[in-house]
């Protein structure tokens, strides 16, 4: 290693293995690996590119004030990985589950930690407005054996494609956690969702106007399962036929999540009760891998 006395001259040609070497030196061997393999894809993205510095101000500068969008409500750096696609692709990575299992999908910007419990059929809705939803199932282990007392995050946008986090309100809003009850059986009441359009009023939509992608995602609802003993779930349900199912934002949609939303008269609901207006049921089992 090179004194820290000794000039060194660096040159478009070994800059790259300088800054290497000195990252080299993390003490954490992952952290090292990270970071050394990260500047070599940067300057590699660099030369390729011909990176100019007024780019490469403009990316410090839309770096700047992506931060400065972001709080404990709104994660414009997380929404940036999910339009890059590399959110998902850190999933699937890490999500490599046998077949048969839930697939696992991307978290998104929107959850919110701490939801209130709900019982059996429990409306997280709580007079929003919109078409009542029941979705029912089971929670089950690949071979079949029910789960009982899943934990179970639900979280969706409302009826105008709103989430509780874009809003100007102060108690949970479409979101509960449930559990399932002994015999696996779950189920909860809510409203019908909308597709939506991602938050384009910061620096991720200032990208997405300047191409032809679409910032929408189709209708769905989040679920987030952690069960002791399994591999978490981070997961949605899609709307089958919703529209942006082929186009979705943020890559998240796959077929074993789409799922269909029956119409129903006016009458018995899967939580035992019933309902004086037409609703609709989504039946899902979520089918969980023990973990390795």
């Amino acid at each position: 290693m090179t004194s820290s006395t000794t000039p060194r001259t660096v040159t478009e040609e070994t800059i790259t293995d300088v800054a290497v070497e000195r990252w080299a030196t993390a003490h954490d061997p992952r952290t090292a690996e990270l970071l050394t393999s990260l500047v070599r894809h940067l300057h590699a993205f660099a030369r390729e590119t011909a990176l100019t510095e007024a780019e490469w101000m403009a990316a410090i500068q839309w770096l700047t004030r992506t931060g400065q969008i972001s709080n404990d409500k709104r994660e414009e750096f997380i929404l940036t990985s999910d339009v890059l696609g590399l959110s998902m692709l850190v999933v699937q990575q890490n999500n490599r589950l046998r077949e048969g299992a839930t697939p696992a999908t991307v978290l998104g910007p929107f959850f919110i930690d701490d939801s209130p419990e709900l019982g059996f059929g429990g409306d997280m809705s709580d007079g929003v407005e919109g078409t009542p939803l029941y979705v029912h199932g089971v929670v089950r282990s690949l071979d079949g054996t029910p789960i009982a007392g899943a934990p179970m995050d639900v979280w969706q946008a409302d009826a105008e494609g709103a989430y509780e986090s874009q809003l100007d309100v102060d108690e949970a809003r479409l979101r509960a956690k449930y559990r399932s009850r002994d015999d696996g059986s779950y189920c909860l009441r809510t409203i019908a969702p909308k597709g939506y359009a991602i938050p384009m009023d910061g620096p991720v939509g200032e990208l997405i106007h300047q191409t032809d992608i679409s910032w929408m995602r189709p209708a769905h609802v989040h679920f987030w399962l952690a069960v002791p003993g399994y591999e978490p779930l981070i997961t949605h349900l899609f709307q089958e036929g919703a529209e942006y199912l082929g186009t979705d934002v943020v890559y998240g949609v796959k077929e074993e999540l789409i799922v269909r939303f029956v119409e129903r008269d006016p009458g018995p609901t899967p939580d035992g009760g019933s309902s004086d207006v037409p609703w609709l049921e989504a039946e899902y089992d979520f089918v969980l891998q023990v973990a390795s």
